[in-house]
């Protein structure tokens, strides 16, 4: 399993109270979140487990997950749902995108 795993999870847990509060707003944005983040983790796990091509394929499978959440967050502040974006959470978000990008390269 990638290290960033763990990461990945903590980033999750740590974004539900800001995912709730989108979704006071808009639930249909909040469950585009709250699917992608899963996506994310999940296609990692699987990435991890996979062989060839298929893991290079999972890897960028969450990476594009990554990236989802990441706009789903422009998105709820650009609406004004949320007033920032937590610069902790964007810079974990980065570090995740950032790992995933090389790992999918590698295949």
């Amino acid at each position: 399993m990638l290290r960033i795993y763990e990461v990945i999870v903590l980033f999750l847990g740590n974004r539900k109270p800001l995912i709730e509060r989108i979704g006071r707003h808009d639930r249909d944005l909040a469950d585009q979140a709250r699917r992608a983040g899963a996506s994310i983790a999940l296609n990692a796990a699987e990435g991890s487990g996979a062989r060839g091509g298929n893991r290079g394929a999972r890897y960028a499978s969450a990476l594009g997950s990554a990236r989802e959440v990441r706009a789903c967050l422009h998105v709820a502040r650009a609406f004004g749902y949320i007033d920032v974006l937590p610069e902790e959470a964007m810079a974990r978000l980065d570090h995740v995108v950032g790992t995933l990008v090389k790992v999918s390269r590698k295949g």
